[in-house]
């Protein structure tokens, strides 16, 4: 670093640890981990935006993430939402982001603070509002005065929500972020600057716990690494960058985005997320943030635009296949986070304590196609055994002194093998199997073991002297299920033979003197056990076989049951004790209350009613419509259209309009050499095109001879919110011109001759393996045009008749270019592309020609207050409509849709979410009860839009605006799955 050291953090260097044993009131850290109160703490994190969802569900989405382990919670602050108009600040309702701190600090979480000003998170504008695009001369992300001037401004709000709430002022937040990832964009030095002027402006506001930064670093900071994978990599980074710091994952991607048109993004599998979180522990890192944890939704307009392609648009749904779903469902991959969660807090002291076996050291034998690396600290090991087979398989490993366990093991797994890990006074552990729980309920040491069903595990507890020459012993008191025991006297081991089947099993001895309890489960009765622990720690309870559990403000537990045959049990301090019961006793009524159909009846006991499925409202066959007439006529002209920020409109649309002659009727192409959002193109009333990749656009249009009239219709479709880019204009900038021509120009590259070869042709549409760098050349003509534009994604060194293009924010990761090379071409010649292979196959690289002379004059603009429904009209589409005869016909215009419904009627018994399918739509907004839902666009991969319940009242209005004015006959609403399955009181 060239930057002198602040004096604003001089305070910081106080944090790090001077004494092990020493008790702080403050967060302290050493280069394992973090301490809080003298004890070391595993940061498990759940990445949570508290804007991407009504305030109403907070309480349910942070508690379903408490339940899962996680002991933190990871938020951005999004500047755009708190001040989305210059001055106007909004922190009230769903915008109470202090509220948000209040209730994880209620639940007994800590908080990872990341208030920007930066955010990206698929969020429009990487999170900065809308109008600091309009500010003279501002330049985003950099000491810019301008830009500067309103960050200040926003930390003036921002950070004293956020102090006044960190652990010295008696909150919970012990961690704030400085900027988000601006190690992407340069290096740690180049950055120096910029980076301390915002640590700065963070520490004058008053936050004194540490500060932490992600993929780039700053003074003062703690680093850490956001990833997928290659968590060993990066471990090795940040230690040689921080060798005195806690090494942490500050956002570990479980999922992916999802935009208009792309894949599903499935591919980071729950076994997938088991292996990767497995490599992170592995490694040895001391804190996860699971990024995300809980996804949400782009409400709105706040849907981004991600680097990539010219149009890779946010869908409205940010599900992220994270672990708790957008309808905040618990997933397998929720399942996956939470037992590996409760491994962690069950051997938290001991993945803290060590450090990693250098290979040569490590002394444990196995077979092939497995592999074996190793943790330690003193005589505790805990070793990660990693199948490279290609089935799975149950593999024997061999330890020190010949103790040979049977591991099961599917292909690409890793699994933990605890060492002689001691769990009490003189008792040692060592398994082949998960051990999701290691703590004291009800006074017995209580461990879970977990294993597929039908499987075998083996674990063993050695017992060390307690006294001089007295041997400790086991004392078997009780066991539900067949388990073979064998001692080996020479080490005073028991070895403990144990099989996993559907029905839990319970054994209970006493070892050394302490009372120990095997909770044996296999994996789906796992993935069904619940820890719910306090905030104050004063309470414990686990519970055992339901599909979903809540734990209500009052300390009521409620449980979701799917199979009311299954059998659950609960353990810990109950009201009403430790029981186990089948699913359907928790149903329990008289049988006269109930009609006979819904009634089981056992003989001599009372009827166990299961409370039947809620139906999903429906919506009539008579939606009110209201036509849109598209027209700007009333508006004043301007010489040529401008972006949504220049007029003063955040999201929605811009119908841009204006008037021309033609000499000739025919095609002819509207060049758009700035356009960064969808548009329709309407000629004369008729739409001719929809405009899907942006950037530049040049778009064949049917025009009549003499007048006609031009009219683009606009979706904002989200700001870049990542990208060397930020702040471009959307909608449609600068001139439009009528003319021209469009070449795809991916095809037909010649490649240097190597020695001794002929030139090559390259086809850049296609897969090629050749050398990075080998310089392609391609030739083309002006053809009589005096303007050009290239769109897409050329390499960096692009030159042009000999000249290089600047391209000065390019980035391999972001490739996309719209380049005006008017001003390198030459008419009535032959010019020259030259530029280097970079990669292949691209999706798009057009030229795009013309005449200055075609520009189109006199332009009028109107914004979405002019597309509001005017009027509206009745319609039956259960029979044929006026001018609407066939199912997902279109009235060729705009159309609103308005529908009355009813909210989900539930006996109590039920959790339901609603969702909207919109089967044969085309694209445009969602409403209801004045909420913005978001866009929507049935190009896939949405199908499904959420509504809140929380946004819902007895009567419930629902509208729909569609471009094309597609009939909704097929729309409907749906609960989700879930939704069916009844919940009941558990306990207290």
């Amino acid at each position: 670093m060239t930057e002198p050291t602040s004096l604003l953090f001089q305070e910081q260097e106080n944090n790090k640890l001077s004494s092990k044993n020493d008790v702080h009131t403050e967060l302290t850290y050493d280069a394992r981990s973090f301490y809080l109160n003298g004890e070391r703490i595993f940061l498990n994190s759940a990445t949570i935006h508290y804007f991407r969802m009504p305030k109403e569900e907070w309480r349910d989405v942070l508690m379903k993430a408490k339940l899962a382990g996680m002991n933190c919670i990871d938020t951005y602050f999004a500047w755009n939402v708190h001040e989305p108009e210059e001055g106007q600040w909004s922190f009230e309702g769903d915008n109470d982001c202090g509220a948000f701190l209040d209730l994880c600090a209620e639940l007994g979480m800590w908080v990872i603070a990341r208030p920007g000003p930066f955010i990206c998170a698929e969020w429009d504008f990487g999170g900065f509002p809308y109008w600091l695009g309009t500010k003279e001369n501002v330049k985003f992300r950099e000491n810019n005065e301008t830009y500067l001037h309103y960050v200040q401004l926003y930390f003036d709000q921002i950070i004293p929500v956020i102090r006044k709430r960190q652990l010295s002022a008696g909150g919970t937040v012990i961690l704030v972020q400085v900027e988000n990832e601006y190690g992407y964009l340069m290096d740690d030095e180049a950055a120096s600057t910029h980076m301390t002027t915002l640590r700065d402006g963070i520490l004058e506001r008053g936050i004194d716990v540490p500060l932490i930064t992600c993929v780039g670093g700053a003074e003062g900071t703690i680093e850490g690494a956001n990833f997928w994978s290659g968590a060993d990599g990066h471990y090795a980074n940040l230690r040689s960058k921080q060798p005195d710091t806690p090494k942490i994952v500050t956002e570990f991607w479980t999922g992916w985005f999802e935009n208009w048109g792309g894949p599903s993004a499935i591919q980071k599998t729950p076994s997938l997320l088991d292996r990767r979180i497995m490599e992170i522990l592995r490694a040895g890192y001391t804190g996860i943030s699971y990024y995300m944890f809980y996804g949400g939704t782009n409400f709105g307009g706040y849907g981004g635009r991600t680097l990539g392609d010219s149009d890779i648009f946010m869908i409205t749904s940010y599900d992220y296949d994270a672990p708790l779903s957008e309808y905040g469902r618990v997933t397998p991959k929720y399942a996956v986070t939470k037992n590996l969660s409760y491994f962690v807090r069950a051997f938290g002291s001991l993945l803290m304590e060590s450090e990693e076996i250098a290979a040569e050291q490590i002394q444990v034998r196995h077979p092939g196609g497995i592999s074996v690396r190793g943790r330690q600290t003193g005589q505790e090991k805990i070793w990660f055994v990693e199948s490279h087979k290609d089935e799975r398989e149950t593999v024997n490993v061999t330890l020190e002194e010949g103790r040979t366990l049977p591991i099961s093991i599917h292909p690409g797994q890793i699994v933990p093998l605890l060492d002689r890990v001691q769990i009490a006074e003189q008792v040692y552990l060592t398994a082949g199997a998960l051990i999701t729980g290691n703590e004291m309920i009800n006074g017995e040491l209580t461990l879970f073991i977990t294993a597929d069903r039908g499987q075998r595990s083996v674990v063993e507890l050695e017992l060390g002297t307690r006294r001089e020459s007295v041997a400790g012993n086991i004392i078997l008191k009780e066991s539900t299920m067949q388990v073979l025991i064998e001692q080996d006297a020479g080490r005073n081991a028991y070895r403990f033979d144990l099989f996993h089947f559907q029905e839990p099993g319970i054994m209970r001895f006493e070892a050394n003197g302490m009372s120990i309890r095997f909770i044996i489960l296999d994996r789906d009765a796992m993935n069904r056990t619940w820890r719910m622990e306090s905030a104050d720690g004063q309470s414990l309870r686990y519970a055992i076989g339901f599909d979903d559990v809540d734990v209500t403000g009052s300390g009521q537990v409620k449980g979701m049951i799917s199979d009311p045959e299954r059998t659950m049990m609960l353990l810990g301090d109950w009201l009403n004790g430790e029981q186990a019961r089948t699913g359907r006793e928790f149903f329990t009524q008289e049988v006269e209350t109930q009609p006979e159909s819904a009634s089981i009846a056992v003989e001599d006991q009372p009827a166990w009613v299961i409370p039947p499925a809620p139906p999903a409202p429906v919506l009539r066959k008579s939606p009110e419509f209201s036509r849109v007439t598209l027209t700007a006529k009333q508006r004043s002209a301007s010489g040529h259209p401008i972006d949504f920020s220049e007029y003063g409109q955040d999201f929605g649309y811009l119908l841009y309009e204006c008037d021309f002659a033609s000499m000739v009727g025919g095609m002819m192409n509207l060049v758009l050499p700035s356009i960064q959002d969808t548009a329709r193109i309407i000629v004369n009333g008729a739409e001719q095109a929809l405009v899907r990749q942006v950037g530049a656009a040049a778009v064949p249009i049917q025009v009549t001879q003499g007048e006609n009239t031009l009219q683009l219709l606009v979706q904002h479709m989200g700001r870049l919110n990542f990208s060397p880019y930020l702040g471009e204009h959307k909608g449609v900038a600068g001139a439009v011109y009528l003319g021209g021509q469009v070449q795809d120009i991916r095809r037909d590259w010649q490649m240097e001759p190597e020695t001794g070869t002929e030139i090559g042709t390259i086809h850049l549409d296609e897969v090629n393996s050749i050398r990075g760098g080998t310089v392609l050349r391609r030739s083309f003509t002006l053809d009589g045009m005096d303007r050009a534009v290239l769109v897409g994604a050329p390499s960096k060194g692009l030159r042009i008749n000999g000249i290089e293009i600047p391209m000065p924010a390019y980035q391999d990761w972001f490739a996309f270019q719209t380049l005006d090379i008017s001003g390198y071409v030459k008419s009535g010649v032959v010019n020259t592309l030259e530029m280097p292979y970079s990669r292949s196959p691209l999706n798009r690289l057009e030229l795009i020609t013309y005449l200055h002379e075609g520009e189109l004059q006199d332009w009028r603009m109107a914004g979405t207050d002019a597309l509001l429904p005017a009027s509206w009209e009745s319609c039956d589409l259960s029979e044929d409509t006026p001018g609407v005869t066939t199912p997902g016909a279109s009235y060729g215009q705009p159309v609103w849709y308005r529908w009355r419904f009813a909210k989900p009627v539930t006996a109590g018994h039920h959790k339901v979410n609603l969702m909207l399918r919109l089967t044969g739509m085309s694209k445009g907004t969602i409403h209801v009860n004045g909420h913005h839902l978001g866009r929507y666009w049935q190009i896939g991969p949405q199908e499904d839009y959420k509504i809140p319940v929380a946004w819902l009242r007895e009567e419930n209005e629902l509208l729909i605006f569609d471009e094309e004015g597609r009939t909704p006959e097929r729309v409907r609403l749906l609960l989700d799955e879930m939704s069916r399955y009844p919940w009941s009181t558990v306990g207290q």
